[in-house]
């Protein structure tokens, strides 16, 4: 269970980093202030349901699109967070396709450096 709390803590913040750096990056993506926790939080709920169901479908249907399950579960999570939530507006299809990878790409990275900043302090609180 601390575990799973712990994963879906990283979730939130890649997910948060990788909106704020598409926000930043792309002219058309904007982020209200006040409302971005609740755009991250419906975005990484909604990430955190659909990625099992896309995956498991590419598995039936075509494996070889298994990798591109995390693609269409960010432009997912993005329509339903931008259909659900005052805070994240995108406009225009070059947007959202830009948003879409960058969103992915920033998402990702974050979550691979993020739990090692999380894994050395907890290692250095273990040993003092």
């Amino acid at each position: 269970m601390v575990r799973m709390l712990i994963s879906f803590g990283v979730l939130l913040i890649a997910n948060a980093i990788g909106l704020a750096v598409a926000a930043w990056v792309l002219d058309g993506m904007t982020i209200d202030g006040v409302a971005f926790v609740t755009a991250v939080l419906i975005f990484s709920v909604v990430g955190a349901i659909a990625q099992p169901f896309f995956t498991s479908m590419a598995m039936k249907s075509a494996s070889a699109l298994r990798g591109g399950t995390a693609l269409v579960t960010t432009l997912v999570g993005l329509i339903i967070t931008v259909w659900v939530s005052d805070g994240l507006t995108i406009s225009g299809l070059s947007t959202w396709i830009a948003a879409t990878v960058i969103v992915w790409l920033a998402a990702l990275l974050a979550g691979l450096i993020v739990p090692l900043f999380i894994g050395k302090k907890v290692v250095e609180e273990a040993r003092s």
